[in-house]
């Protein structure tokens, strides 16, 4: 196989693993029974205007209201469920005002009417509602903060819960008395309803638990409305049982991954969807594994491609960082470790299209990425460092852009030992 097959191949991979989660093909599958009355819809996240779309072309003879919200650029055209945009990842007036009027619609449904909430990644930022006395512009600081402090995801989520009246079951409690049913995209390690989105139609189930330690982790740039909100027991609220259904999993688009290698003759090994850490520490680790597997066939035999899905975190000490995602930023680190291994190419890339703040997915490296950035005049070690690694990818042209997907199921890594 060429290095060209080979990008090839990793590119075809990430194409079957974003495809298994278009809504357009694996939304009307999941939906419950039509209503006899209305069906009022939100929702919020980077998924959710592919959503609504994809629900309008499933039920053209069902009465459909509703508006979700979804991130600047994220839009597709519908013509009965409103679309709104807001800011993604650090929230911004309009998904305050987007989530104001998801809830006013999820409150005026009545008894006999279904609720249907389209939830996926990035509907935490979207759908931005801050508990009082938190303000706006101190719920921007803390999602701030949030982005650089290195806490997992599961950490996030418990300190976004408790600052917002829409997350936590928030959207469940505002439904009811109607029939509440949830078609969610995850992009969460582990699938939990709870952190996708962070949880705005499940209850919370950490209501109770003391964040004392994640307050002093966050600091004392923390605003004191929220120091004072996370600090304080946790106000008791009605518990329930949702209806909530995964209709596109990480697990899932690493499965289409997989079947796209085993069509090429290579073998996969799905390492997990749930892979979480420092990304250019878990490229480093993930290094050993594609070596061994090269020298000893272990735990895999080459041709193999090892495949792994999560979400990791980027750290960000106190020098201002340069430009880059978690995924460039692991690949930079696989490559570093890698050290130009004449057998083994990586792409890893954001399955919504976005990796972090930047315009490209991520990028594939191969065995001499190293050297043309070197012949470029760049230092990779001083990328690493700098948090730069979109520039060091942009430089050398391995960066892959998509533009949005419309779907989020979280990072999409895949090393192939040749």
């Amino acid at each position: 196989m060429t290095d060209e097959d080979a990008k090839d191949l990793l590119r075809r991979m990430m194409d079957a693993a974003i495809a298994a989660a278009d809504p357009a093909t694996v939304l009307a599958r999941h939906l419950p029974g039509k209503p006899a009355g209305r069906c009022v819809v939100v929702g919020a996240g980077k998924s959710a205007a592919a959503m609504a779309r994809a629900l309008e072309l499933a039920w053209p003879d069902v009465d459909l209201l509703g508006v979700v919200v979804t991130r600047y650029g994220h839009a597709v055209p519908t013509e009965r469920i409103r679309v709104l945009e807001a800011a993604h990842p650090v929230p911004d007036a309009a998904g305050e005002r987007a989530a104001e009027e998801i809830l006013r619609t999820a409150k005026a449904a009545g008894p006999d009417d279904l609720v249907l909430a389209l939830i996926s990644g990035g509907g935490s930022a979207l759908m931005t509602l801050p508990v009082a006395p938190l303000t706006l512009p101190e719920k921007i600081e803390v999602n701030r903060l949030l982005l650089k402090s290195g806490l997992t995801i599961e950490d996030m989520n418990r300190v976004r819960r408790r600052l917002s009246r829409v997350k936590g079951g928030g959207l469940a409690r505002a439904a009811a008395p109607a029939r509440l049913v949830t078609l969610a995209i995850s992009d969460v390690p582990g699938d939990d309803p709870a952190a996708v989105a962070s949880g705005p139609t499940v209850p919370d189930p950490t209501a109770g638990e003391d964040l004392s330690h994640l307050v002093a982790k966050l600091g004392p740039s923390l605003p004191a409305a929220a120091r004072e909100i996370l600090l304080r027991p946790a106000e008791p609220r009605p518990g329930f049982t949702p209806d909530y259904r995964m209709i596109a999993t990480p697990r899932m688009s690493l499965e289409a991954a997989a079947e796209v290698a085993r069509a090429a003759g290579v073998t996969p090994l799905i390492l997990g969807d749930a892979l979480e850490g420092e990304a250019a520490q878990l490229g480093i680790a993930m290094a050993g594994i594609a070596r061994s597997c090269a020298a000893h066939g272990m735990p895999v035999a080459a041709p193999a491609v090892l495949l792994s899905g999560g979400e990791t975190t980027v750290t960000i000490g106190g020098a201002k960082p340069g430009r880059g995602g978690r995924n460039t930023e692991f690949l930079l680190g696989l490559a570093q470790s890698l050290g130009g291994h004449p057998g083994i190419q990586a792409l890893a890339a954001d399955t919504d299209g976005i990796d972090g703040t930047e315009d490209a997915a991520g990028a594939i490296i191969g065995p001499d990425t190293l050297a043309r950035a070197r012949g470029a005049g760049l230092e990779p070690r001083d990328h690493l460092d700098g948090h730069d690694s979109y520039g060091l990818f942009d430089r050398v042209g391995a960066l892959i852009r998509t533009g949005p997907t419309l779907t989020n199921v979280n990072d999409f890594r895949a090393v192939l030992v040749l």
